[in-house]
């Protein structure tokens, strides 16, 4: 199975090699896994490709690592692009008329699509073909262009910002969600024999503690502790050194950031604590208000130190004391 990507740095192509690279070594998701696996099977059975696929859910989770299983068990090339990339009509033509049959399509944030090359999918999913418009004016003319059978495999944060006819034309639509602990742990022994090092349970655990209940996090932490480790404790990995390592590195006992904390004490110190609209917190962030919602929000959320009201976001109680700040008392 052939791979096509674009540049990538070395950071992320250590992420690519600690990458489940069998259904057995992807921890989590069961219920994806499952309806994936059955929807590969009989589409094998039948020599047809398996149906489109659109997965959602946080960064992180998985999405990418679930295409390229999606390739491997089909024995068919993957092609990777992402929504930005496909600015023209042009570029997405491009794409699937190179396409050979049966290959895999992977569109990361395909939520980013022009509403334009968003259309231009509709007839090539449906009914394998290309409608293209030669001329303009009175005098243009369409041309169809039939395409080999192909799977696309859409990745999106944004589940709601896609067309309803468009999330209609995928036959499988799944939702990732945060991992358990132990789903983390898994992932994270695995990825550590990988990279030759040893890591024991109560080790592991307290990275899978920090890591915002995201496999992407939980490796990025591991690598970080591995090179503590290695300068300060000879290599050794343990639970003290582990703790050491995320303390200097500024994540919390949850998983917080520095980046978290400084959203949560910005409304509670400048704004009592909200409510608060998001073009605000992203002025006083300094920040995109996408990766606000897309990256910081989420975990904050999930658990119960932000919630969203009519009004704005505001910091609730449990945020005022995992910061070790007094939660004024409310006037009726």
């Amino acid at each position: 199975m052939a791979i096509e990507t674009n540049n990538i740095s070395e950071e992320e192509k250590l992420l690519i090699s600690l990458r489940a690279s069998n259904w057995s070594e992807f921890h989590g998701q069961e219920t994806i896994k499952q309806s994936l696996m059955i929807a590969i099977r009989a589409a094998k059975q039948r020599n047809e490709a398996v149906d489109h696929v659109l997965l959602y859910g946080p960064p992180g989770l998985g999405k990418t690592t679930l295409s390229h299983l999606i390739a491997q068990e089909m024995g068919v090339n993957l092609k990777m692009t992402s929504g930005t990339a496909l600015a023209k009509s042009g570029d997405l033509a491009a794409i699937l008329t190179n396409l050979e049959a049966g290959e895999i399509l992977f569109i990361d944030e395909i939520h980013r699509l022009p509403k334009t090359v968003e259309e231009m999918l509709y007839s090539a999913m449906e009914d394998f073909a290309l409608d293209i418009v030669l001329g303009k004016g009175p005098s243009a003319r369409t041309v169809r262009l039939d395409l080999p059978q192909f799977t696309l495999v859409g990745a999106t944060t944004k589940f709601g910002s896609l067309a309803g006819p468009f999330r209609d034309r995928f036959g499988l639509v799944h939702r990732l969600n945060h991992y358990e602990e132990n789903e983390l742990l898994q992932i994270l022994k695995k990825a550590a024999s990988k990279l030759g090092i040893k890591l024991d349970d109560d080790s592991g655990l307290q990275i899978a503690k920090r890591s915002r209940g995201t496999p992407r996090i939980s490796l990025q932490l591991l690598k970080r502790v591995r090179d503590f480790a290695q300068i300060e404790n000879g290599s050794q990995i343990t639970p003290q050194s582990v703790d050491q390592a995320l303390t200097m590195l500024a994540v919390d006992s949850l998983g917080l950031t520095e980046a978290d904390r400084k959203y949560l004490t910005s409304i509670i110190l400048k704004h009592s604590g909200g409510p608060i609209g998001l073009s605000t917190i992203a002025a006083l962030l300094h920040e995109d208000p996408g990766t606000i919602e897309e990256v910081l929000e989420p975990f904050l959320m999930k658990v119960g130190f932000v919630k969203r009201t009519p009004k704005g976001r505001v910091v609730t109680e449990l945020g005022y004391q995992h910061l070790r700040v007094e939660f004024p008392e409310k006037s009726d």
